[in-house]
């Protein structure tokens, strides 16, 4: 480990075998260290009243005592310059939904190439957000663009009544199926309400949704 890591890193994950992992893998990119390990989200929290803050933390989701929805939410309110990366073994949008409103900054999972790690941090540290594929790097970075232009942003693209609603329910970790059931609709037509906003939005999954809605105020996290 490096005395003074130019990033600072904590690893937040009660597998302790893949943590000691972890934590070399880390150590051996060139300008990042590991400076903190903890197996859940409230060791991780009381280590924050007597040491310096770390740069990054590397967070799983499932874990006890106090999981990765709890522990994004608490370092976003007490320490918000801190930057989240889910490391996880989920995939489904729900989850990193769940995590994005929590305060994640990106998302990547535990079976990734050890590049694609690096990448992530790089890019957290660059741009202040990674999340590969999933969504579009443009429409992420607008959401920290100046609130005035975001509402001009919306205004070029009306949605009606239905669109709306379906837009704020496709926020929630509703699956579609759930939200046709709280539209009183049926699955194919939640999916054709999907297809519309996906070419009208100009993005390619729910996260994107999410990100659009977000930035435009359709959704507001607190």
């Amino acid at each position: 480990m490096e005395p003074n890591p130019k990033i600072k890193v904590a690893l937040v994950d009660d597998h302790k075998l893949f943590r000691k992992g972890m934590v070399e893998l880390v150590n051996n990119f060139s300008g990042y260290g590991v400076i903190w390990e903890a197996n859940n989200g409230r060791e991780l929290t009381q280590k924050f009243t007597t040491e310096e803050a770390p740069d990054i933390v590397l967070l799983d989701i499932n874990m006890p005592e106090m999981d990765g929805y709890e522990t994004a939410a608490w370092l976003k309110q007490h320490h918000p310059k801190v930057m989240v990366l889910t490391l996880s073994m989920y995939d489904h949008e729900e989850a990193i939904i769940k995590m994005l409103r929590a305060g994640a900054k990106g998302h990547i999972l535990k079976d990734a190439d050890p590049q694609e790690l690096q990448t992530a941090l790089q890019a957290l540290v660059k741009k202040g957000f990674y999340y590969s594929e999933l969504v579009s790097g443009t429409l992420l970075n607008s959401l920290n663009r100046d609130p005035e232009n975001n509402k001009k942003a919306a205004a070029l693209v009306k949605l009606n009544d239905r669109e709306s609603e379906f837009l704020k329910l496709a926020c929630t970790e509703f699956t579609y199926k759930e939200i046709a059931d709280k539209m009183c609709l049926a699955p194919r037509t939640i999916d054709g309400y999907r297809e519309a906003l996906f070419e009208k939005l100009q993005v390619k999954s729910r996260i994107g949704l999410v990100l659009y809605a977000i930035k435009t105020g359709h959704v507001v996290i607190n």
